[in-house]
């Protein structure tokens, strides 16, 4: 029996790593016979390095940024062969900046710029970008700033790489980007069609929950709109209404500009280890994550893992923390849909409790499994 685990995290529980290691350890505990694989999982978010390392046997780097709020900070990105892995939530994301702070008129990509640089002059030249999880709103502005671009108002004088320079933009000097950067691929995990600008995009859909007004909405909208307009103008080419421009605050649009590629997280990140190739050979598969809903189906790590299973005929079980509205539309990938609580309790309880109760799941399991193989 071989047996692949390719699980993202339980968001405020456990890691993507944790919850396919208690996994594993269970099938050793009841089926011992059985050959498992830990494939830890992520979307492009949250754990996206540390899922990639950690299934390459990679290495972390750590290097001084600007965080988003412009202090200077720590940030790490992972390294797999000649490819770095750049999670933009290790430098700008929400976390990280104080609720009392939370605002994207002040929060500045210039530190995910830095983190490239620093890349840069290591001498790589191939990027795999995850987007998930930014506290900015600034398009990319301030990365780009970092990067080499020039942006200056109409006296002339370059202008601070933050959201409020925005406004202020009269000319844009592209050319005076780091060279190196066409010289260089960028792979970006993206789930999201948002465009830069408009009521879907990223001032209106993603503003709110990082701290902006209405007021603010439309102000930052509008000056997205306006930078947008200045770059196209300046490169004769259109990229702020393409699908996942308005991804992280705007950072799709930037890494569009770069040359990026944008693709599923889950696909982006479950093709850099290999896991179609695991899944193809495997007898089983298992995966999961916080809560299964029937927001799941739109891109999510599970049913990513569930549609290879489906391509490859393999048996596909799900084991989620908990199981939300719609989770239904997800018989048609899985064996079985199943919550990780053992009697009724609360989510603080289930949370607080997962990795006893995901031992527990993942052994019944385990147990059902080697008695009908």
């Amino acid at each position: 029996m071989r047996v692949v685990i390719a699980s993202d995290s339980f968001k405020g529980s456990l890691s993507a790593k944790n919850v396919c290691s208690i996994i594993q350890e269970a099938f050793q505990h009841e089926y011992p016979e059985a050959t498992v694989i830990s494939v830890p999982m992520a979307d492009g978010g949250e754990g996206t390095m540390e899922a990639i390392v950690s299934a390459m046997n990679g290495s972390v780097r750590y290097v001084t940024v600007r965080g988003p709020l412009f202090e200077t900070r720590q940030a790490a990105y992972g390294v797999v062969g000649d490819t770095v892995i750049i999670e933009v939530a290790q430098v700008i994301g929400l976390p990280l900046v104080p609720n009392e702070k939370r605002h994207p008129l002040y929060t500045t990509t210039y530190g995910v710029g830095e983190i490239i640089t620093a890349a840069l002059h290591a001498g790589y030249r191939r990027f795999v970008i995850g987007l998930g999880g930014s506290s900015t709103n600034d398009g990319g502005f301030g990365m780009l700033c970092a990067l080499g671009a020039t942006f200056t108002n109409e006296k002339g004088e370059s202008l601070p790489p933050m959201p409020s320079s925005l406004p202020h933009i009269a000319h844009v000097h592209m050319a005076s980007l780091d060279r190196r950067i066409y010289e260089s691929e960028f792979l970006i995990a993206c789930d999201v069609d948002n465009p830069l600008y408009g009521e879907r995009g990223a001032s209106y859909v993603f503003g709110p929950q990082k701290g902006a007004d209405r007021e603010t909405v439309r102000t930052l909208d509008k000056w997205l709109y306006t930078y947008a307009e200045k770059i196209e103008q300046q490169i004769g080419r259109s990229y702020a209404l393409e699908r996942g421009a308005g991804a992280a605050g705007g950072l799709g649009f930037a890494f569009l500009l770069l040359g990026g590629t944008l693709i599923s997280g889950a696909k982006l990140v479950g093709e850099t280890v290999q896991l179609p190739q695991k899944v193809k050979h495997a007898h089983i598969v298992i995966t999961g994550e916080g809560q299964s809903d029937e927001q799941t189906v739109y891109g999510k790590v599970p049913f990513y893992v569930g549609q290879l299973a489906k391509q490859y005929d393999v048996p596909a079980f799900l084991l989620s923390g908990s199981l939300g509205d719609g989770f239904e539309k997800l018989y048609e990938y899985f064996v079985t849909c199943d919550a990780i609580a053992t009697k009724p309790m609360t989510v603080e309880q289930s949370m607080q409790s997962a990795a006893t109760l995901l031992y527990t799941k993942a052994r019944n399991l385990a147990r059902m499994l080697k008695r009908f193989s």
